[in-house]
């Protein structure tokens, strides 16, 4: 059956009198006959189901107008005033939205704090009596991680999770649409989707990236197309005729419930219903062939699969203490230099996943492991094997890891089963299945396949599935047990018998005690490839373990026609097309550019100092290091090779380099490229991405003044004048508050302002059709593209 939600509540609370800048969920309150009738016009329409007005009704969101002591009778009130338009066959869906805050280390907002803000709102839903959850509008996959935790963890309705995507195909922090499917089915959604930002056309290109990716329900809920400007109004061009059309297609491609966001109303939703039951559109039921068992990882911004079908999947090894002091101690000392190097140097060399492994005595592990854990997340986009035997620890990384994590590992020990299958369980992630029971070690393969079958039934019974399960085949020394090796190939294929599940293990402790390690583990590295071992976890430094990889690859039948082979060790003469780009490290000033585009700040500041100790001049360092660098990493984002999170860790960065280099300079010798004033316009209350405008730009040399949110347009006049900017930036993200944009330009020309003066907007629902109407001298779809308009006009006005 295809279930049709209603359409927009923001455009028919504006035609209904809301004031530019009110709260909306406040009108449950004040005025809950004109929300029931919203409501009632949408249900004579045709929608199966309604949602509540209580988008910004979390604590966190409602406290921009003092209501944070109102959450549960401000959502009760919502679904009352839902129940009664409601018909016998209408359902209710509680509508969650975003809190309007990063989650740290991206914002400032703590996990728990989300986690708390939505599981008391989703409870006064819950309690109200709505029939399901609707968590909507998310643009960070972290965010809607902590949302469908705090939905999982105080109701059993179903539970329906929409990301807003970009044109790219990616949310605002980077993750795509297959990637959010791997993250969110494991993790409890009962429903994937979209909704807003885009229209039909684009969010069709998004269903099809679901379907492939997951079992569960889709929903998608596109605008009425993109906004334009007509008058001082705000206007979506897509009118129900033009609508309806779209929702055939999207249910033909897959969908299971269609609504509008945006610039829908009541007539778009009829003209839905009309052409669902004319046609009587039918859904595709795409197959995900899959020959065998695979577990899908996934960072933010990437997924990793494990299989027999599948390449074989390296895992650094190299972020564990043990037996390396240096680490232990910076550990311990709360410095993580080591192991972000350790993280990026690992990748470089091949490999996909990391483990990372904080098992230093004395030290609180569950707060060094979720540090580490968010320092990688904005570093790396590899997905993470949280590797420890303390179950707070494994907690603190699952909760601070924003994808899809390995829980390495879980043996069959009771207390183990007891508490490391819930947390699993709880955060959605995979398990590695370690054949270890009380009463000493397995040292046949028989006795481990049986121990690993009572995991394995222990953890179907925690509610886990096949595709949540891994089996690590146990090495033990050679050294001591000279049968150690073949019991462990036995293991492989015996796993692959009986389970046909994902295999991963350990190779280094096969040499122990052994001279020449190196070629020990990897002869045993190819032996193992052979018997069945899908994710070897080592040292991908070591230059004999590449090429046995390399060439396991080719043999095994994954690298088709030898590509990457012949890609790696075939000769390619320096400067050629072919050759890979690299930094020139060999000087001081190659190096610090070098840590700017990895995000290495803790070791920028030691690295300036040391070229000023060399003779460097600070405008120099600016000007040949930092510049270039943070040029790079624009280049890299505009390419999509890097996201929002390592753009943020940059700039992070490179503010530590401008701080030290502001000690070698005096004050009057500190030079700005230009003055920006920036503000988010009248009426709206995010200021996400004007935030990350203002950390940028600030890092890139600029002088900032940030009006902060919600800034009326006479204040911004009055800020020019006072401070006499070289740009004004202007951020809308809210539909309701676009005017506003168009205002603040007009008022700032009657004003008289400086001819020199750029304006510059941006904002979610904003487009360059709209920006240019409204009469900006540019458009800025993100951070980073801000930045070089900016740049852009400063020089333009030296020509």
């Amino acid at each position: 059956m295809i279930y049709l939600f209603d359409g927009a509540m923001g455009t028919m609370l504006q035609q209904a009198g809301l004031p530019a800048g009110a709260c909306p969920e406040l009108w449950n309150l004040e005025y809950p006959d004109q929300i029931a009738a919203i409501h009632r016009q949408y249900v004579e329409a045709g929608a199966d189901i309604i949602e509540t007005n209580t988008f910004g009704g979390s604590r966190i969101k409602l406290s921009h107008y003092g209501l944070e002591g109102q959450v549960a009778a401000i959502n009760r009130a919502a679904v009352q005033a839902a129940r009664q338009a409601c018909g016998p066959h209408t359902k209710v869906a509680g509508s969650v939205g975003p809190t309007g805050r990063f989650i740290e280390p991206l914002g400032d907002l703590s996990f728990q704090d989300a986690f708390n803000a939505f599981a008391e709102q989703i409870t006064a839903l819950d309690q109200a009596g709505a029939d399901m959850m609707i968590i909507e509008t998310i643009i960070d996959i972290q965010e809607m991680r902590a949302a469908l935790l705090a939905a999982k963890s105080v109701c059993r309705k179903p539970v329906i999770c929409q990301l807003t995507f970009e044109t790219d195909g990616r949310t605002f922090t980077g993750t795509d649409a297959h990637t959010a499917a791997v993250i969110l089915s494991p993790l409890g959604a009962d429903v994937i989707g979209a909704n807003c930002s885009l229209g039909p056309a684009q969010l069709l290109l998004v269903l099809e990236t679901l379907v492939k990716a997951t079992h569960k329900p889709i929903s998608i809920q596109p605008n009425a197309g993109l906004p334009t400007l007509e008058g001082d109004q705000t206007h979506f061009p897509m009118g129900p005729e033009e609508f309806s059309h779209w929702i055939p297609k999207l249910i033909a491609a897959g969908a299971h419930y269609v609504g509008g966001c945006c610039g829908t109303t009541p007539q778009h939703i009829k003209a839905a219903r009309e052409a669902i039951d004319a046609t009587g559109a039918t859904r595709q039921s795409p197959l995900l062939p899959q020959p065998s068992p695979y577990v899908a990882l996934a960072s933010r911004s990437k997924t990793v699969y494990i299989g027999q079908q599948y390449p074989t999947v390296v895992i650094g090894e190299r972020i564990n203490p043990t037996g390396r002091r240096k680490l232990a101690a910076e550990i311990k000392e709360g410095s993580f230099t080591t192991v972000k190097k350790d993280a990026l140097g690992q990748l470089q060399a091949g490999a996909r996943v990391l483990d990372v492994n904080m098992g230093v005595p004395g030290i609180d592990q569950a707060a060094a492991m979720k540090k580490a854990v968010q320092e990688l997340s904005m570093l790396v986009d590899a997905p993470l094997a949280i590797d420890t035997t303390d179950p707070q620890a494994l907690e603190a990384g699952l909760a601070a890891f924003p994808g899809r994590a390995l829980v390495n590992s879980v043996s069959a020990e009771p207390e183990r089963l007891e508490h490391f299958l819930p947390l699993a369980k709880k955060y959605g992630a995979a398990i590695l299945c370690l054949p270890l029971a009380a009463g000493g070690l397995p040292a046949t393969a028989r006795e481990r396949v049986a121990i690993a079958q009572n995991i394995v039934a222990a953890a179907l019974a925690a509610g886990l599935s096949e595709n949540d399960l891994m089996l690590d085949a146990l090495t033990l020394t050679i050294a001591t047990d000279g049968e150690a090796a073949r019991q462990t190939l036995a293991t492989l294929q015996l796993y692959r018998q009986h389970f046909g599940y994902p295999t991963v293990m350990g190779l280094s402790n096969i040499s122990y005690g052994l001279p020449r390690r190196d070629m020990i583990n990897a002869a045993f590295c190819a032996m193992s490839l052979h018997a069945g071992l899908d994710a070897p976890i080592l040292n991908p430094y070591d230059p004999l373990m590449q090429d046995i990889l390399a060439t396991s690859a080719v043999l095994l039948g994954h690298d088709a026609h030898a590509r990457q082979f012949s890609a790696r060790y075939a000769y390619t003469p320096p400067g050629f097309p072919g050759a890979p780009h690299e930094i020139d490290t060999s000087h001081i000033l190659g190096k610090i550019k070098h840590c700017v585009i990895q995000g290495e700040k803790e070791a920028v500041a030691p690295l300036i100092e040391q070229a000023i100790q060399e003779g460097y001049q600070p405008l120099t360092i600016t000007d040949e290091a930092l510049t270039v660098a943070m040029n790079e990493v624009g280049q890299a984002f505009s390419a999509g090779r890097s996201f929002l999170p390592h753009v943020m860790l940059s700039a992070e960065t490179m503010r530590s380099a401008f701080q030290a280099i502001k000690t070698y300079l005096p004050a009057h010798s500190v030079r700005s490229l230009g003055k920006v004033v920036l503000a988010t316009v009248k009426g709206d209350i995010h200021d996400l991405g004007k935030n990350i405008v203002a950390a940028l730009l600030e890092n890139n040399g600029f002088t900032v003044i940030d009006l902060g949110k919600d800034v009326p347009a006479d204040t911004i006049v009055a800020a020019c004048r006072e401070h006499q900017p070289d740009i004004v930036g202007l951020c809308a993200l809210m539909t309701t508050t676009l005017p506003q944009i168009d205002h603040t330009i007009r008022e700032l020309r009657a004003a008289g302002s400086p001819a020199h003066t750029f304006t510059i907007v941006g904002g979610a629902v904003l487009t360059k059709e709209y920006a240019a109407q409204a009469g900006a001298d540019a458009y800025a779809a993100n951070g980073v593209v801000a930045v070089e308009l900016c740049k852009s006009m400063i020089a333009s006005r030296h020509l």
